[in-house]
């Protein structure tokens, strides 16, 4: 499951907590494109923003409703001891594997992430996702504690932040970091506008923002670079453009999917976590164009 197009839903709230109903549709979408697994609860995911219940609540809803597509829950917390009780829910809801980021208030020593995912992995019965993910945890991996992270034998993949955006870069990149994990153990690139670069160069996986909304969209790009067609997924990613500079412009890719979710009548106005909001104004004008025309002409493309 640690490869191909991961795609990592919203996950809608109302005024009761998760919205069911949202989140089942948006589930749905992606298990009927046929996407290769389901990232519920990351980033996009507002994982941090969510309590036990809801998370729990929304670990079980994604399996049971993503039909034979497995689904790894994110587990990031605060304290180990509650990663440990996300763990415990997440499996006992059926999740096929856990991505595990080392979410911090204070900064982290490499020793303490790696007890971390120790704690985790001797605790699990499910392989594990190393998520790496500095802008928002503030905490960066070096190449030894990745090297001793993939040792651990849960540790079946790791998300890393992107790659170099020159291709011969990224590849040595992808490269130097192959030779430091087992082979058994994946690696996949985020940041989705880095997303054909990064699978051109090897890596295994995408985990990806835009894929929770538009899986199609995300396969086409997928597949071509898993056929070795670098100059589609290269094409195919140019297209989207506007998405990833909208991306850019508003602090990462939720602001911007929840917005379009909305505007496409798939989830409820303001079913972000408050404080944050949706995008109004222009930006919200931009957007409403780029779903009209970005992504209609690139299905059409796809299907011609």
């Amino acid at each position: 499951m640690f490869t191909g197009l991961s795609a990592f839903p919203l996950t809608p709230l109302d005024a009761q907590g998760v919205d069911e109903i949202a989140y089942i549709g948006l589930i749905r979408r992606l298990a009927d494109a046929r996407v290769d697994s389901i990232g519920a609860l990351g980033s996009t995911g507002s994982y941090p923003y969510l309590d036990r219940a809801e998370r729990r609540r929304a670990a079980e809803l994604a399996v049971a409703h993503a039909g034979e597509i497995p689904v790894m829950v994110g587990i990031g917390a605060l304290r180990q001891r509650d990663v440990l009780r996300h763990a415990e829910d997440a499996q006992a809801a059926g999740a096929s594997a856990l991505l595990l980021a080392p979410v911090s208030y204070q900064p982290l020593r490499p020793d303490e992430v790696y007890a971390l995912f120790e704690a985790v992995a001797q605790s699990s019965s499910v392989p594990i996702c190393v998520y790496d993910n500095p802008r928002t945890t503030h905490f960066s991996f070096d190449d030894d504690l990745y090297a001793a992270l993939a040792a651990l034998p849960q540790i079946a993949s790791i998300k890393i932040p992107g790659v170099p955006a020159d291709p011969d870069e990224a590849c040595a990149h992808v490269a130097r970091l192959r030779g430091l994990l087992p082979a058994r153990v994946t690696i996949g690139v985020s940041g989705d506008a880095f997303a054909a670069t990064g699978l051109n160069a090897g890596c295994d996986a995408w985990y990806s923002v835009i894929g929770g909304l538009f899986p199609e969209t995300a396969l086409a790009l997928t597949r071509a670079a898993q056929a070795g067609d670098a100059a589609k997924a290269v094409h195919l990613s140019q297209e989207l453009a506007p998405f990833w500079d909208a991306f850019t412009r508003n602090g990462g890719g939720l602001r911007v999917v929840a917005t379009a979710a909305t505007l496409m009548g798939l989830t409820k106005p303001a079913s972000l976590p408050a404080p944050l909001a949706e995008l109004e104004g222009e930006e919200r004008g931009r957007l409403a164009d780029m779903i009209a025309t970005v992504i209609p002409a690139r299905a059409a493309r796809a299907a011609g």
